[in-house]
C-alpha cells in the first residue's frame, strides 16, 4: 500500500495508527472549551484534533428536517437548531490552529463547504475528512482533491459503486493520497453493525489504506479494526458524557481514550510479522517444554533400544520425540546411563 504523510506520520500498516480525536460540537460553543478539549485529547494520547466546519444553512434544508427520523427524534429541539447550536465558528479556525501546533497535536475539521475548504487549506490543516454524508457531493470532493491534501474519504451507508465513483472523482484530479474508513452512521452505533471486515473488502478492492471511524460504545471496535489492519482510527471525544448536546453521549473520556490509544499500541506491538517462526523468548521455552529420546535404564553397548529402556521426555536437549519409532530396534554404540538424552552419534 501507499505510504501516505498526514503531519509528521506516516500512514500504512507498518507505521503507529493515526488516532483521531473527533472532538466535532463538544466544545459547546466555547472556545475556551475547545482548546481545553484539544489539550486533553493531546494527553490522552491523540495524534489528532478535530471539528467539523460546516454552517447549518449550507447543510440543511430547514423544511426537509421539521420530521425527525432514527437518533434525531430524541433530540428535544429542533435539528436545525441542534445544528445551529453546534456550529464551528470559523474565526476560531486559525487560532485553533497555532494552538494545536504549539501542543504538537494535528489541527483538522471536516469541511461542508468550499468557503470551509479554502479557509482549512490556509490554515495548512495535514489533511481533508470528507464525511460518509458528502461522498456523494462529488463537486465538494473534487474541489478538496484539487487542494492536494490527503483525504480520509468515509464511507459510512454507501456502497461499492458510490465508494467507487468518489475515489475515481479524486483520483481524476491526480491525487492519490485516499485513506478508506469503514464508519457506521448511526449516533450511537450497534457493536453487532460494525462490519469491520468490510474493511478489508475496501482495502483489497481498491488498493488503498483504511481505518475505521467508529460511533459505537467503548474501545472493542477500533482495536479489532487495528487487528484487522485500520491504520487510522476516529474516536469522539468529550471532557463528560453528560454534557448537553449531541455528541457527548457516545463519545469516550480521556481515560478512555487513554486506554484505546494503550490498547491500539498493545495490538500493533502484538501483531508482529505475518511469518511464522521462533521467536527469542521462546527459545529456552522450546527446550524446557519440548521432549526428546531419553534412556529410563542403563543400556549396555550393543544392546537395542525399545520401549522398555527409552522413553520421550523433558527437556530437548537430544534426539527430538518425533525420531523415537526411528531408533526403536536400534544398537547403541555405548554403554548409557538411565536418564541419559539420546544423540545420533548414540546407535547404530
Amino acid at each position: 500500500m501507499q505510504q501516505i504523510k498526514i503531519g509528521k506520520k506516516i500512514i500504512d500498516e507498518n507505521h503507529p495508527c493515526y488516532i483521531i480525536a473527533e472532538i466535532g460540537s463538544n466544545f459547546d460553543g466555547n472556545l475556551k472549551k475547545a482548546k481545553h478539549l484539544i489539550k486533553l485529547a493531546k494527553e490522552s494520547g491523540a495524534d489528532c484534533a478535530k471539528f467539523q466546519a460546516f454552517k447549518t444553512e449550507k447543510i440543511l434544508s430547514k423544511k426537509g428536517f421539521e420530521k425527525k427520523s432514527t437518533f434525531q427524534s430524541k433530540w428535544k429541539k429542533s435539528v436545525w437548531t441542534v445544528y445551529e447550536e453546534a456550529e464551528f465558528p470559523r474565526s476560531w479556525i486559525s487560532e485553533l490552529s497555532e494552538y494545536s501546533k504549539k501542543l504538537e497535536i494535528d489541527f483538522m475539521a471536516t469541511p461542508y463547504d468550499f468557503e470551509a475548504v479554502d479557509l482549512l487549506y490556509s490554515a495548512k490543516i495535514p489533511a481533508f475528512k470528507i464525511g460518509s454524508g458528502d461522498i456523494t457531493f462529488l463537486e465538494l470532493l473534487k474541489y478538496i482533491a484539487k487542494k492536494k491534501k490527503p483525504i480520509l474519504l468515509a464511507t459510512g451507508a454507501s456502497n461499492l459503486k458510490e465508494i467507487e465513483q468518489a475515489i475515481s472523482m479524486i483520483k481524476s484530479c491526480n491525487n492519490n493520497k485516499i485513506i478508506l474508513l469503514q464508519s457506521i452512521t448511526q449516533y450511537p452505533s450497534s457493536i453487532k453493525d460494525a462490519n469491520i471486515r468490510s474493511m478489508l473488502e475496501l482495502k483489497n478492492k481498491y488498493h488503498l489504506n483504511v481505518g475505521y471511524s467508529d460511533h459505537s460504545p467503548g474501545i472493542s471496535v477500533p482495536l479489532a479494526s487495528v487487528a484487522l489492519g485500520a491504520c487510522v482510527i476516529e474516536k469522539h471525544f468529550t471532557d463528560n458524557k453528560k454534557n448537553l448536546g449531541p455528541d457527548h453521549p457516545h463519545s469516550l473520556t480521556p481515560i478512555e481514550f487513554s486506554q484505546m490509544v494503550s490498547g491500539i499500541k498493545d495490538v500493533q506491538l502484538a501483531l508482529g510479522s505475518p511469518h511464522k517462526k521462533v521467536v527469542a523468548a521462546e527459545k529456552d521455552t522450546r527446550i524446557i517444554q519440548r521432549r526428546s529420546i531419553f534412556t529410563i535404564k542403563p543400556i549396555k553397548k550393543g544392546e537395542k533400544f525399545t520401549k522398555n529402556n527409552i522413553e520421550c521426555l523433558r527437556p530437548f536437549i537430544g534426539l527430538p520425540a518425533s525420531e523415537f519409532t526411528k531408533i526403536i530396534n536400534k544398537h547403541a554404540k555405548r554403554n548409557l546411563t538411565a536418564y541419559t538424552a539420546i544423540l545420533k552419534s548414540d546407535f547404530y
